[in-house]
């Protein structure tokens, strides 16, 4: 028997104890009044997740991928957060990568009893031949999914990076975990609902780990997106305005070097700044971890 009475998710909120008596513009403002909650809860957990970002680039740059494993909406949240990596960042698809408890159909309906089996998640990691190079982050609103306690315990056996996001405390998932995120917010508006406050919650913190990560990993210039992939209209514009914003130049030039470059931003920017070929731009970028910043300093 599962005891929710000891999960912090699944009390009740006083708070909201007469929700479905009020107006609709109370009700708003109470769903509102409680979703405030959540960037404080997130606050604390703040040197957690700075370390998890520190362990994920790491790894990254020993060559290993970054993983999520969650079921129902904490599966669907780590596939949203890797899936928008490789537009935004010009990363492979297989450097992120969400896995769900179900597989592909559960991202779109509940698939039951995948959640409840362990070894589901051995063997979807297996699947993925994780090794000592990667992350696993087991994303569990509970924090006691019996998928995700699987899959990190695996994690943990073949020596990849393991860390637990979490929004009750001392659960199953932080006792296998290296590095704990949790992050408290407290009992939802309708009981046990966590695809609330406890799905923004996660969905903040793994956005701060991906984009933590690819900042540190030289994947921006200040906080403009350079590794961008121009693929389609709208970020081709972007691309065009990046460098103009960085080098001040004009747009037929902008338009110019993103043609020149092959759609690479960085590339681009490296020929304008640096005053050198799209070949010697490659070179300069590749033996200085990709960042531009570097690049810069050593002309």
């Amino acid at each position: 028997m599962i005891n929710l009475d000891k999960i912090l998710t699944e009390q009740t909120n006083e708070a909201t104890a007469n929700i479905d008596k009020v107006s609709t513009l109370e009700l708003c403002r109470i769903i509102n009044n409680e979703d405030k909650k959540v960037a404080g809860a997130v606050e604390q957990a703040l040197p957690q997740i700075a370390k998890a970002i520190d362990g994920i680039v790491a790894k990254l740059k020993q060559g290993g991928r970054l993983f999520y494993i969650g079921a129902g909406t904490s599966g669907r949240l780590g596939i949203l957060d890797a899936v928008e990596c490789p537009p935004t960042y010009s990363t492979d698809p297989e450097l992120v990568q969400g896995i769900i408890a179900g597989g592909y159909p559960a991202i779109f309906k509940a698939k039951e009893g995948a959640e409840d089996n362990p070894e589901l998640a051995k063997q979807d990691l297996q699947d993925k031949k994780v090794n000592n190079k990667d992350i696993v982050v087991g994303v569990a609103a509970s924090g006691r999914t019996p998928y995700v306690v699987g899959g990190l315990t695996y994690a943990k056996e073949v020596g990849a990076l393991t860390i637990s996001v979490a929004c009750s405390p001392n659960s199953p998932i932080a006792q296998v975990a290296e590095i704990v995120i949790e992050i408290l917010t407290g009992p939802e508006v309708v009981t046990g609902s966590t695809r609330m406050k406890a799905g923004t919650a996660q969905k903040l913190v793994l956005n701060m780990l991906s984009t933590g990560a690819m900042i540190k990993l030289g994947k921006t210039y200040g906080n403009l997106m350079v590794d961008v992939k121009a693929s389609n209209a709208k970020l081709v514009e972007r691309a065009k305005r990046i460098i103009r914003m960085v080098t001040e130049c004009s747009y037929e030039r902008a338009e110019e070097l993103v043609k020149s470059s092959g759609g690479s931003v960085k590339i681009a920017l490296i020929m304008e700044l640096c005053g050198v070929s799209k070949e010697e731009a490659e070179v300069l970028l590749a033996t200085h971890e990709g960042s531009i910043a570097k690049c810069i300093n050593k002309m």
